[in-house]
């Protein structure tokens, strides 16, 4: 256990050096900037704006939307997207292999270590009574039918340390620590499945963006704010005008 939490530190300061600081291109955060702002546009952040000032906005982002001018890559407009000839793509990808293969490697290593030296040895014994569906979990590597369920083998209390050994990651080294492994390994599993699809098609994505700006209604927040002020106040629109004319 020792073993493993130490493996599991060098893990994470490991991983914090082979992660690298993602770089977009100016185009790409250009276009993310222009779908936040026909978003923001249609939320009620924009009921401040007055109503020429909303048609304004959506007209000029409809019409920019309709020619694709926030798209980063106008050539591959209606081409299948290609992972490997986006070069941010293809850092992401090496990215993962330095995770994974932070992970694999101690992984093998200490499968290996505890295999080797420690394959049937019984190590610790629960202070608590099992039922006989837990042996095939808590003896692996050991073929025994008369043994007690509450003896531990050495390659059981590896795996049972591998998934309980994340809180005490979280209290060592904080929340997002890249110690546990566990949760490298369902990183590995979702993302072939993620890269199977490709990258999203922008045009698309400006495309769908549009019609909800064109379906969108606006009602000045600030209309007629005067009266509702005065009549706040106790002092209606009308009650002043009478005594501006006395």
């Amino acid at each position: 256990m020792v073993v493993m939490v130490f493996v599991g530190i060098l893990r994470h300061h490991a991983t914090q050096l082979l992660n690298s600081v993602p770089k977009q291109k100016i185009k790409a955060i250009r276009e993310q900037s222009a779908l936040m702002r026909s978003r923001m546009l249609r939320t009620d952040g924009a009921l401040e704006l007055p109503q020429h000032g909303f048609q304004s906005r959506k007209a000029f982002l409809c019409s920019a939307f309709e020619k694709n001018q926030y798209v980063k890559n106008p050539e591959a407009i209606g081409q299948q997207p290609n992972p490997l000839s986006d070069p941010s793509a293809m850092e992401n990808m090496m990215d993962g292999m330095k995770k994974n293969m932070a992970m694999i490697v101690p992984q093998t290593v200490i499968m290996s270590w505890i295999t080797f030296f420690f394959s049937g040895f019984i190590l610790i014994k629960l202070p608590f009574p099992l039922t006989l569906r837990f042996k095939a979990m808590l003896q692996r590597g050991i073929e025994t039918a008369d043994m007690d369920v509450t003896w531990v083998s050495s390659l059981s209390w590896y795996f049972l340390n591998l998934f309980g050994l994340k809180s005490i990651f979280t209290i060592l080294l904080g929340q997002d620590n890249a110690a546990d492994g566990m949760r490298d390994m369902q990183q590995m599993q979702m993302n072939p499945a993620m890269g199977a699809g490709g990258p999203p098609d922008s045009s698309a994505l400006f495309k769908s963006e549009k019609e909800f700006l064109e379906l969108a209604n606006h009602e000045f927040r600030l209309a007629g704010v005067e009266e509702r002020v005065l009549q706040m106040y106790g002092r209606g629109g009308s009650e002043g005008n009478e005594k501006k004319t006395n």
